[in-house]
């Protein structure tokens, strides 16, 4: 049996007995430990400090975020971002940003299914969460179900079916305008794309900027536009494919990294060096761009800077307003783009 003294029989000490071991006021207490102690002494913070110290005194956040009317979380709905290497940055700036802002974040992986979606929602409102994250690996519309309304709401790469929310998307249209002049100021006149699912909304915006910039310079895809699935196999599919061409394109855009890696086997395999033959390109600056030989030109999908931008705004440390905001892409120019062989 314990006795009537051991630490298993002690309540947990509040803010009155660090008070009264300070010899100050509870509201002193309150504006030490809330950082709001502007007008108080450095020797008062210190015996409030030191009898923190002394008693083992933690703050019950549930209860103070009750008083306030807030529980200082959020919840951030997901599909497969959290194990993607190149997307997981940003579930990690939206735990960077509410760590930083002591807040806490609750992540529930639903593949952004409807039901599974509503389900989650109601969850994290009974836990009565200060906003939610809706966030999608892939850009794309998704249904934000009617309770999430009683919070604060920001989509992350994501679009909503109904209803003008606070979105923060990469922006596509810059990204590839800006890899497609990269091949024109080199000098290629003959490229083709290896584009990504047809369906998908990044692929239609990458392709649609690619001919107009193809388009003020006088040129054309022509017939050297393909559609695969954003997978290894289908570049190496449809660069074979590229090589059947006449004349060959002496430039291959490729829908993203992953494809890009699949037409370097397959240029490999026809005795073709990048970028000597042919220069090759991808998009979203996987890992896999910079293990490649020779590295891969690409873009930079600014996957930390969604997240955090949007978890800024969902905390009221920015504005939070309806409509998109586009985070700048970013051009990495390596290894594997050069001028045409003469």
């Amino acid at each position: 049996m314990p006795r009537p003294d051991d630490s298993s029989t002690r309540s947990r000490p509040t803010s009155a007995d660090v008070a009264r071991l300070a010899g100050v006021s509870p509201t002193t207490v309150s504006l030490v430990l809330a950082d709001k102690a502007d007008r108080i002494s450095d020797v008062t913070k210190e015996k409030v400090f030191a009898a923190v110290a002394q008693l083992d005194y933690r703050l019950n956040r549930t209860a103070q975020g009750l008083r306030h009317g807030r529980s200082s979380t959020i919840g951030l709905i997901t599909d497969h971002i959290g194990v993607q290497p190149y997307s997981g940055p940003m579930v990690s700036a939206a735990h960077d940003v509410t760590w930083e802002n002591r807040q806490m974040i609750l992540m529930v992986n639903t593949t952004l299914e409807d039901d599974r979606t509503r389900s989650a929602v109601e969850d994290l409102l009974a836990r009565q969460v200060d906003g939610i994250l809706f966030a999608a690996i892939g850009t794309r519309t998704i249904h934000v179900p009617a309770p999430a309304r009683r919070a604060r709401v920001a989509l992350v790469n994501a679009f909503a079916n109904d209803g003008d929310f606070p979105t923060f998307l990469p922006d596509e249209r810059g990204g590839a305008r800006a890899l497609a002049r990269h091949l024109v100021q080199l000098g290629h006149r003959e490229i083709a794309t290896l584009a990504g699912t047809r369906e998908a909304w990044a692929t239609s915006v990458r392709v649609q900027e690619t001919q107009a910039v193809l388009r003020s310079a006088g040129l054309s895809l022509g017939n050297r536009l393909f559609y695969g699935d954003y997978t290894f196999t289908t570049g190496y599919s449809l660069a074979q494919r590229v090589l059947e061409l006449t004349p060959s394109p002496t430039a291959l855009i490729c829908g993203n990294d992953q494809m890009a890696a699949g037409a370097y086997l397959a240029l490999a395999r026809h005795g073709l060096r990048v970028p000597q033959d042919m220069t090759v390109v991808g998009y979203d600056d996987e890992p896999v761009a910079t293990m490649l030989t020779p590295t891969l030109t690409t873009v930079r999908l600014p996957f930390y800077e969604l997240g955090r931008r949007a978890t800024l705004a969902l905390l009221g440390k920015e504005p939070l307003e309806p409509g998109e905001e586009l985070i700048p892409t970013t051009l990495r120019i390596r290894e594997s783009s050069a001028p045409p062989a003469s």
